[in-house]
């Protein structure tokens, strides 16, 4: 089977928003990306993930005020992970198991990537059919 690290997205690409920014500039940022999360930061390092289902959840279905509530209080966090060396039907079982889209991919514990539901169904759609 294929193992998670191939179809990540490393972590040099993760869309990423500091922790003090608010819930508008980071749906900005994912409907801009077209993307379904973003990596929140703390002095340039992963504390949390805001996903589309934290803004519905959190914000929206909350009514909270998403120009006046920072991503650090809406985010998910810590990021569920996986090593990059499982398989992606690991992945897919994790991510079923926990009910999360996004997984952290690591290395020895490091946060190196991320794998998402999005990237597990690209990938299953470019398999050879017989």
């Amino acid at each position: 089977m294929v193992p998670v690290k191939s179809c990540m997205v490393p972590l040099e690409k993760f869309v990423k928003i500091d922790r003090d920014e608010t819930v508008r500039v980071a749906a900005q940022l994912m409907r801009d990306r077209d993307i379904g999360s973003v990596f929140v930061t703390s002095k340039g390092e992963v504390i949390g993930i805001v996903t589309d289902t934290d803004l519905v959840r959190r914000v929206v279905a909350a009514g909270v005020d998403p120009a006046q509530t920072t991503v650090e209080k809406v985010m998910s966090a810590p990021v569920i992970s996986i090593e990059g060396d499982r398989t992606l039907l690991d992945a897919n079982d994790l991510m079923a198991r926990e009910h999360v889209r996004h997984l952290g991919v690591t290395a020895n514990g490091k946060l190196i990537g991320m794998i998402s539901v999005r990237d597990l169904v690209v990938f299953l759609t470019n398999l050879p059919r017989k």
